[in-house]
């Protein structure tokens, strides 16, 4: 015979473990539900940082610094002073003077530039960027030198520089000393490439008299002949003579 109370019982027992593993299925489902979303949820976040890093260096390396207070302070005495030695020369201008047409204390002037030698030293940085005479036609340099100089004095980047060494250095030396050291390091080296480098000091010294009175004349004495030369009556004048004195009196 069959015991039908075993079996009953039996099948009461493995339904029973059948309930048991459905639940705990879905316990596991639930568990792992729960985990992909914070899985997914902590992605979330990552990426979100990830972006606004990004866009944080992307923003600040493409936008344009803010210019601090002192900054635009020190750029507006600097400008005032380009203004007033320009015009008037080292001994013309003062401190007071420059202090008074940026519209600020003279006592700012000091704390930001120490002494007025130093604001003069920054106000009248000249940088000729003299093209490399070697590389070119040689018949060519007194027109390329010429063609420089106006581009220095009258061009879209022209700046105060000249002008404030020219004006101050026939009354102060430090002013001279600034103008000798312009001749020294950028003049001479670049004639001293073209020809023979043991008279490079006398042809640079040729070309610079030349361009130096050049320079007084039109733009500080403001000689109205001298004024009224067109560019090209400029360079078929005077290229010729620096053509001479760059290369040597007896170079072809």
């Amino acid at each position: 015979m069959i015991d039908t109370g075993l079996v009953q019982h039996d099948g009461q027992r493995h339904a029973g473990r059948t309930g048991a593993n459905d639940q705990d299925f879905r316990g596991f489902g639930q568990h792992l539900s729960l985990h992909l979303s914070t899985i997914v949820d902590f992605l979330g976040e990552a990426i979100a940082f990830v972006n606004g890093c990004w866009h944080k260096h992307f923003m600040t390396e493409n936008q344009p610094k803010k210019t601090g207070k002192s900054d635009r302070t020190r750029a507006k005495i600097l400008e005032a002073a380009k203004l007033l030695f320009a015009e008037h020369g080292y001994e013309g201008a003062s401190i007071r003077d420059v202090a008074a047409h940026a519209s600020i204390d003279p006592a700012m002037v000091i704390r930001y530039f120490r002494s007025k030698d130093e604001l003069f030293a920054r106000a009248a940085v000249v940088d000729l960027q003299l093209p490399a005479l070697r590389v070119i036609d040689r018949n060519a340099i007194g027109e390329t030198l010429i063609r420089r100089f106006l581009e220095v004095w009258e061009g879209p980047a022209s700046g105060p520089g000249m002008a404030i060494l020219l004006r101050s250095a026939t009354s102060n030396e430090f002013a001279a000393e600034k103008l000798r050291d312009v001749f020294g390091n950028q003049v001479r080296p670049v004639i001293a490439a073209v020809a023979d480098p043991a008279d490079a000091g006398r042809r640079a010294g040729l070309v610079s008299s030349q361009l130096l009175g050049l320079a007084m004349c039109r733009y500080l004495l403001r000689l109205p002949p001298v004024v009224a030369l067109s560019h090209d009556e400029i360079v078929q004048n005077v290229g010729p003579t620096l053509q001479r004195y760059a290369v040597g009196e007896d170079a072809p």
